[in-house]
């Protein structure tokens, strides 16, 4: 099967990377100086240095070239999610009808709120698409370690032809009919994951950290401070409200038990590579939101997506108290600590979804 993964990020590459051995591969950049380096070092030195990528994978910046390389096969759209209406228009134009077409990006489309599956159906209707979604460190696709995603489309045979592409000894894939919820768990965990940073960041650390490259010198933990306990509770009740929201929107809620909800979100909130858990606890640590963003580098889903998560969630008359008070955060309404005390100070109830 002849696969193409349209944007040259860290998950883009290091998906590529993961499949050419085994397929027929096109890797598309968009700046074509960039694709130009990756072709010289073998390398991509911007978003995934020291992995060298297979002699067997093709890249470029021809759009039109890597599209036609698939038709007929697997498209894989690896760009932000700001980047996806874009690209979706190209491929409604032209991709085969034959093509398939998956996105990894996780998050809600800026200003209409759309996620990815509502996107493709304003702007190409006629592909046939799904999402790639699950708990995924880049770097650690691209070193080969164990790595469980899922794709979900409401079309079977593509996801029968995702498992063909790409599961291996060391990705393994699992299906869904339940995009909506892939979509809901993909893009929430982003702004929980933002909650449970600022959490993490006002716990303190004594020693100087490296959060998801960005430095940060230590502080001393605080007396009554925020605690492991705190971060468990976030976590657990920000499942809950992902699985509002989603069933709300028509999603499955054991979709929320898998990995693209409790599993994506288990990593994201806690795992040291986390970029929208980095700007958490910077942002507990008093740096400007655009300083963080600045320092990070690549984008973190979680920013652009939280007011997104918000506004559909009031359309939908779903409450969301730990979003909306990383909303106020975000937007400098609120500080991290009177975050946390509006949060612990609404009422008591029983423990419901």
């Amino acid at each position: 099967m002849n696969l193409t993964v349209l944007g040259a990020g860290a998950w883009g590459t290091a998906l590529a990377a993961s499949v050419a051995e085994r397929h027929p591969t096109r890797l598309w950049a968009r700046d074509a100086a960039q694709a130009a380096q990756m072709r010289a070092a073998r390398c991509n030195t911007r978003y995934l240095p020291g992995i060298a990528l297979p002699a067997s994978l093709h890249i470029d910046a021809d759009v039109d070239a890597a599209i036609a390389h698939a038709r007929g096969g697997l498209v894989i759209v690896a760009t932000p999610m700001a980047g996806l209406g874009e690209m979706l228009q190209i491929l409604g134009s032209k991709a085969g009808p034959d093509s398939a077409v998956l996105w990894l990006c996780k998050g809600f489309q800026q200003g209409s709120g759309w996620l990815g599956h509502e996107v493709a159906q304003a702007l190409a209707p006629g592909l046939r698409v799904g999402v790639l979604s699950g708990p995924s460190f880049a770097i650690e696709v691209a070193r080969g370690q164990p790595t469980a995603l899922v794709a979900a489309s409401h079309d079977a045979q593509l996801c029968i032809d995702a498992v063909a592409a790409l599961h291996s000894d060391s990705l393994r894939l699992y299906t869904s009919n339940d995009p909506v919820g892939v979509e809901v768990g993909g893009a929430v965990k982003n702004v929980l994951a933002i909650a449970t940073g600022i959490a993490d960041g006002m716990r303190g650390a004594d020693d100087d950290a490296d959060y998801a490259g960005v430095k940060v010198a230590g502080t001393p933990a605080r007396a009554g401070g925020l605690g492991l306990n705190a971060r468990a509770a976030l976590i657990t009740r920000g499942l809950a409200e992902m699985t509002r929201l989603g069933v709300a929107l028509g999603a499955n809620a054991e979709t929320f038990m898998g990995l693209s909800g409790l599993g994506d979100l288990v990593l994201t909130a806690t795992g040291e590579l986390s970029r929208n858990r980095t700007v958490g606890r910077l942002l507990a640590r008093g740096l400007p939101l655009a300083q963080i963003l600045a320092r990070l580098g690549h984008v973190a889903e979680g920013v652009s997506s939280a007011p997104m998560v918000l506004q559909r969630a009031r359309a939908a008359g779903v409450e969301m108290p730990i979003t909306q008070a990383v909303v106020a955060v975000l937007e400098g309404r609120l500080t991290p600590a009177a975050a946390l005390e509006q949060l612990m100070g609404r009422n008591a109830r029983p423990e419901t979804l």
